[in-house]
């Protein structure tokens, strides 16, 4: 089988943690005799001067690359920022035609593999018709919990996913939700995320690290963008409620300025750290040697945060929306609190640090999220859709 994944979240030189989980979905996704490329469209912008900030970055994003052994191209499409939202697949779409055209003639895909609902998965329903390929498709979070707020994105979504050959979810809950605005619930399937067990792994000598990391309190870590979604302000209102608790913050976005303000109000600036951007492999060592790990989030698929964080052995305090439930669902895992509020969050690290997981159990747990299964799974799906489309064909 040939596999053209389609995805504008895939990770490039520039953004390397940018949609890392579809990198690592597509690396166990073939088999003996497959064949994988990936398109990862960009955003065009004319100019990389730095004064131009995000959309610069997006610029020096380079054409072409290698990556785990699959070659990714990173084609460009037209952007309009603000009202383009609803042409933003006919955009993409077209933009990709003549693209895909010339990379058919040397690479006869037999199906589009897409990620995120809008605007790649409705592009991809268009180009799957225009080249008569059967199509899958990947919801992965705000696709599902955000973007159909919007009336026309929603009936975009909805007409798209009627024509894909198969609709997966990475949560059981997006998928309820896409069956709850007019999906068909026939062709959706939950695949579940995994997480790198190799990377993500417990420390061998946690109280070294500890030293090493300048650890001598109970320490909670939050890693992550900080934007509003991320309730990032809850976790630090929930430290000024637990004396003695020190807070750890990951990450960095536009929020960060008001959040250090939020610690400077609330007296509790000296117990939190702005570590800034982390990057992924130093990330394992503040897992490991953290006594919780805190997901405050509004809305989340399936958190990469929260399994890398039991893979390294460290339970969880999540707030109980979308996927997280589906995920701390074990006391092993940590603790679902009830509800999102700062008092809960307060409630439910307390609870973990007076009495907290067997920390092998965690990772025991957190083993049963492996990538090789996701692979194997998403690769039956697709194996089916083009079956069944080469039988309707016949």
């Amino acid at each position: 089988m040939k596999i053209l994944v389609l995805s504008s979240l895939y990770p490039n030189e520039v953004q390397p943690r940018h949609g890392i989980f579809i990198e690592h979905r597509v690396a166990h996704l073939a088999r003996a005799g497959d064949e994988i490329r990936v398109l990862a469209p960009v955003p065009w912008f004319p100019s990389s001067n730095p004064r131009f900030g995000q959309y610069a970055k997006l610029a020096r994003v380079p054409g072409q690359a290698d990556r785990r052994g699959v070659r990714v191209e990173y084609p460009r499409y037209p952007v309009i920022p603000k009202v383009g939202m609803t042409l933003a697949p006919f955009l993409m779409a077209a933009a990709l035609y003549r693209h895909i055209a010339r990379l058919r003639r040397n690479f006869e895909f037999d199906v589009i593999d897409s990620y995120y609902l809008y605007p790649d998965g409705v592009a991809a329903a268009l180009l799957a018709k225009w080249f008569d390929v059967p199509l899958a498709m990947t919801a992965l979070g705000s696709d599902v919990t955000q973007i159909p707020e919007s009336a026309p994105a929603r009936r975009m979504i909805l007409s798209a996913a009627s024509k894909a050959a198969a609709v997966t979810t990475v949560a059981g809950a997006l998928r309820d939700e896409l069956v709850t605005i007019g999906a068909r619930p026939d062709n959706i399937r939950v695949v579940l995320h995994g997480v790198d067990l190799d990377l993500f792994s417990p420390p061998t000598d946690r109280q070294a690290l500890r030293e090493k990391l300048g650890m001598t309190a109970p320490t909670v870590l939050c890693v992550g963008y900080l934007v509003d979604n991320k309730g990032i302000d809850l976790a630090i209102r929930a430290i000024a409620r637990l004396s003695g608790v020190w807070l750890m913050i990951a990450g960095t976005g536009p929020c960060e300025i008001a959040l250090k303000a939020l610690a400077e109000s609330l007296g509790v600036r000296d117990r939190i750290d702005f570590l800034g951007h982390v990057d992924q492999d130093s990330l394992p060592e503040l897992y490991g040697a953290a006594d919780v790990v805190a997901n405050c989030s509004a809305r989340e698929g399936i958190s990469n945060v929260l399994l890398e964080a039991m893979a390294c052995g460290t339970p969880l305090v999540a707030t109980p929306v979308w996927g997280s439930p589906e995920v701390v669902s074990r006391a092993e895992a940590g603790v679902l609190t009830a509800d999102r509020s700062d008092e809960a969050i307060a409630h439910g690290i307390a609870q973990l640090i007076a009495s907290p997981p067997d920390r092998a159990k965690t990772r025991a747990y957190a083993e049963t999220f492996n990538w090789r299964d996701t692979g194997r799974q998403h690769h039956a799906l697709l194996t089916a859709a083009v079956a069944g489309y080469r039988a309707r064909r016949d």
